[in-house]
């Protein structure tokens, strides 16, 4: 039990300096950030300049299949990380099982790329 506790002692003395890390880099914004706010920096803009319409104002529908563009393939990247890290002791059948699983992902983008859901106008 003790060797099991010692394997995990790095990753908790790296969890230990980060947290202490972003501690301290909070705490010294609180004490030495400059409190002169003005008008002009606390007014709320977006991409640089002040907001000029209805914030429930419909989106066009792009938006969201370039959102759900990205989480499929963030998925897919943190699906293939793990299995990448142990190929080697891993069995034919998992290795086609990924392979099917990359295969629907790529028709999936095939479709997509194919729809036009790419193109930008």
């Amino acid at each position: 039990m003790e060797d099991l506790l010692r394997e995990y002692l790095p990753i908790l003395v790296f969890l230990a300096i980060a947290i202490g890390l972003g501690l301290v880099l909070i705490l010294a914004a609180v004490v030495f950030a400059v409190r002169n706010p003005d008008p002009e920096k606390v007014s709320a803009y977006e991409c640089g300049f002040n907001a000029f319409d209805d914030a429930r104002m419909k989106f066009d529908v792009r938006f969201y299949l370039v959102s759900i563009l990205f989480i499929i393939f963030d998925l897919e990247i943190a699906m293939l990380f793990p299995w990448a890290v142990g190929f080697k002791n891993l069995s034919d059948a998992s290795f086609w099982s990924m392979m099917v699983f990359l295969a629907v992902l790529t028709a999936g983008f095939a479709y997509e790329w194919k729809k036009g859901a790419l193109e930008w106008e």
